[in-house]
């Protein structure tokens, strides 16, 4: 079958990306699903700033590559042998699929799932195969198995996770990337108790998330960290008690003025390692700092050993929230129907995939929280 879709042919090319156009959009060849493989019809694709280090090159990744990993979407077709889907479902992708046999799923850590990662590295689906093809280039490459921003894609059963059918596929896309990774790292990763004491450092998508996720559990104070006044604000309304513009003053000193000794738990969500450390001077003795957002892999952090010993803080890694998909994505949704996680107010605007290119040049400004792009005709 043909497919519209934006690909991306060369990483690193400047801002602004409606100029230098990195993504281009064009109609490409899908294969059909092969065995435990399914055939879906998109419905919504966030952007997201994983999309966003793939196009600059903070997170390299095989090109050409149909990008976008963040999506939900209507099951059209299905493989051989794929068990527990059906035409119709409404499903979320899992930008890590679970292989269910490695150490790592088998303990319950699938965000870490060996077979699942290669083949995110290598560009395949989990089984190796590549679905997308053109004339020029032959097969494309997948984009951590998922492949958002085409009108269909073909994913592994293991990437896919069947939601109430219910929700607004626009608003489940969200819970795919942003809500998993941010409620996720809250919950999951820091295992924040009621009364806890929580400072989220980056309000994207991401942090925004994790601000819903202390929320959620009743940490207090609950303080939001960022440059930008209108994400402040936002964070305000989706459950901050307290906000720091760390342009305006130092992060690290209002943190530990408002807890009284630093964060029982700091999490960033920038990818920056000066952002890190400052989360992490921000925790108090005992406290623990979690490292959301992934920077450049030339990137090192340098923190002073006694700390950790002498004041057993900690220093944790979040990917994926520390989630396991099948449970968590349905249970996020739960309480997102019960209006305990207002993911609503994370979408900024629908946009149509020609404006992409244009729709990357406001997130990289950080203007916005969420853009999905719809198929709608």
């Amino acid at each position: 079958m043909k497919t519209e879709a934006a690909v991306l042919y060369e990483i690193g090319k400047p801002c602004p990306y409606a100029e230098s156009r990195p993504l281009v959009v064009e109609e490409l060849y899908l294969d059909g699903p092969g065995p435990s493989e399914v055939l879906v019809e998109i419905a919504g694709a966030g952007l997201c700033h994983s999309d966003l280090s793939a196009i600059n090159g903070v997170r390299p990744r095989p090109t050409p590559l149909v990008l976008g990993h963040e999506a939900s979407g209507v099951v059209r077709e299905i493989g051989s042998g794929v068990e527990d889907l059906r035409l119709d479902d409404h499903v979320v992708f899992s930008y890590v699929p679970m292989c269910g046999h490695c150490l790592f799923c088998a303990t319950g850590r699938p965000a870490l799932c060996e077979k699942g990662g290669a083949a995110n590295m290598a560009g395949t689906l989990l089984r190796g195969h590549r679905r997308f093809k053109n004339v020029e280039e032959g097969l494309l490459n997948h984009h951590l198995g998922v492949s958002a921003f085409s009108r269909f894609t073909v994913a592994a059963q293991e990437s896919l996770v069947k939601v109430d059918s219910t929700v607004s596929l626009e608003t489940a896309a969200l819970f795919g990337c942003a809500v998993m990774t941010g409620v996720g790292a809250v919950l999951n990763t820091a295992q924040v108790r009621p009364g806890t004491s929580v400072a989220v450092f980056g309000l994207g998508g991401v942090g925004l998330s994790a601000v819903l996720g202390g929320r959620a559990v009743g940490a207090h104070p609950l303080i939001a960290v960022d440059v930008l006044d209108q994400k402040l604000q936002l964070a305000k309304r989706l459950g901050a008690t307290h906000v720091v513009n760390s342009l305006e003053a130092s992060p690290v000193e209002a943190i530990r003025e408002i807890t009284g000794g630093g964060a029982a738990c700091a999490l960033d969500a920038v990818g920056d390692e000066k952002v890190l450390m400052d989360a992490y001077s921000a925790t108090g003795r005992g406290g623990k700092t979690v490292a959301i957002g992934i920077p450049h892999p030339t990137k090192n952090l340098s923190v002073p050993v006694v700390g950790i010993v002498g004041e057993e803080r900690t220093i944790l890694g979040s990917y994926m929230g520390s989630c396991v998909p099948v449970r968590d994505i349905p249970r996020f949704i739960d309480l997102y129907q019960a209006g305990i996680l207002p993911v609503d107010l994370l979408l900024s605007r629908k946009i149509r995939l020609e404006e992409i290119n244009l729709a990357f040049d406001a997130l990289e400004r950080g203007e916005v929280v969420r853009q999905v792009v719809t198929f709608e005709d």
